[in-house]
């Protein structure tokens, strides 16, 4: 059974930094996809990163391209998203995502974590 548990969210004013954690347990996540989504009221799901857990390559959407990083510490199954220059249109709520590499990464798909909260004020 994987389990995913998000944390690091919070209050930030716009421009501001914020790094959020998922630890991920129950597999051996070598073989995984992982990354972020997130999903603002009243909005679909929407993709926001994705690092294949074997090689580290690395996914992003447009809108957080050059803002935000994707990585993972393969010893301590963790996943992290660094955010910086953060935008009031970054608010959601994020959730931590593994799932087969070889499915279309930006569909909402696979195991999900709980959920952290990203309030970006203006």
């Amino acid at each position: 059974q994987v389990q995913l548990v998000e944390s690091g969210g919070g209050l930030v004013q716009a421009g501001g930094s914020l790094r959020l954690s998922c630890a991920a347990s129950g597999r051996t996540f070598s073989s995984y996809a992982m990354g972020w989504f997130r999903q603002a009221p009243g909005k679909e799901r929407e993709f926001v990163a994705a690092i294949i857990w074997s090689d580290s390559t690395t996914y992003y959407t447009d809108s957080v391209k050059g803002r935000f990083t994707i990585s993972r510490d393969a010893a301590k199954n963790t996943l992290y998203l660094q955010m910086n220059s953060l935008k009031p249109e970054d608010t959601a709520l994020y959730y931590c995502n593994c799932r087969n590499p070889y499915t279309n990464l930006f569909r909402a798909d696979g195991y999900w974590g709980q959920g952290t909260q990203v309030t970006v004020s203006s």
